[in-house]
């Protein structure tokens, strides 16, 4: 029995979408650096075991998700366009049926879209770098639906008593917008230097700001979980979930 996550929104009734746990696979590698459902081919687990994975995922979806090549940028991907096998960039957007529009997160903040009227679904990988960068602004303007309209759920990231970051995450964050300081902390005292970043307030303030009130979820912590989540941060060596979306 796997412990996957349904998000807890108010959605179209169409609107389908599901967040993976690294529980429910086949993986092992050194020191359980994978267990179990590894669903990330692009770190050292054993290919063979990521394939056995991603086809126990596939049992519970209407197609094969369309996997990105991620990293860390600012593009959202219309995948309903895309004849490219692994397309780069970092949001996928979809407003046909049966396409599974999908992210791998192992810390970073995966943002679901959707439309009032379930015509339209997107999720965001929202990393600090692609956060900071617009990921957001830039795939809420590429779904031509008015922001009035739009959910948005935030599903498991780092939360701020983990999420340490420089001076550099600070001012990429506050020199876009001031209010972006009240969701850093300066850590022991030592400010200016080193800072806890809450990036579920950074992500919400960016909705906000374009329009996007309606907002769901948000605050559950990866990497204070290792039973149930895989944690860049936390182990370095690890696996990867998946967050997924798509049209029914």
């Amino acid at each position: 029995m796997h412990d996957w996550i349904i998000p807890d929104w108010p959605a179209p009734r169409n609107v389908k979408a599901l967040f993976t746990t690294r529980n429910g696979g086949v993986s092992g590698g050194a020191n359980g650096a994978y267990v179990s459902l590894n669903l990330g081919a692009h770190v050292n687990d054993d290919l063979t075991d990521v394939t056995h994975n991603r086809a126990l995922l596939r049992h519970h979806l209407p197609a094969e998700p369309k996997w990105l090549k991620q990293v860390h940028g600012t593009l959202p991907i219309w995948i309903d366009d895309t004849t490219t096998t692994t397309p780069e960039g970092d949001a996928v957007l979809s407003r046909k049926q049966g396409t599974v529009c999908a992210v791998m997160v192992a810390d970073c903040l995966p943002v679901f879209l959707c439309d009032a009227a379930g015509t339209t679904v997107g999720i965001v990988h929202a990393g600090w770098r692609g956060l900071a960068g617009g990921i957001i602004e830039r795939s809420v303007a590429a779904m031509q639906v008015d922001h009035g309209q739009l959910l948005a759920w935030l599903g498991p990231a780092i939360g701020a008593n983990h999420f340490e970051v420089g001076a550099d995450v600070y001012e990429a964050f506050t020199q876009h917008d001031a209010q972006a300081a009240q969701a850093f902390a300066s850590k022991d005292g030592n400010h200016g230097k080193k800072w806890l970043a809450d990036i579920f307030l950074l992500a919400r303030q960016r909705l906000v700001n374009n329009g996007i009130t309606r907002i769901y979820g948000g605050g559950v912590c990866t990497f204070s979980d290792p039973a149930r989540f895989f944690s860049y941060r936390r182990d370095g060596e690890t696996g990867r979930m998946a967050a997924l979306i798509w049209l029914d």
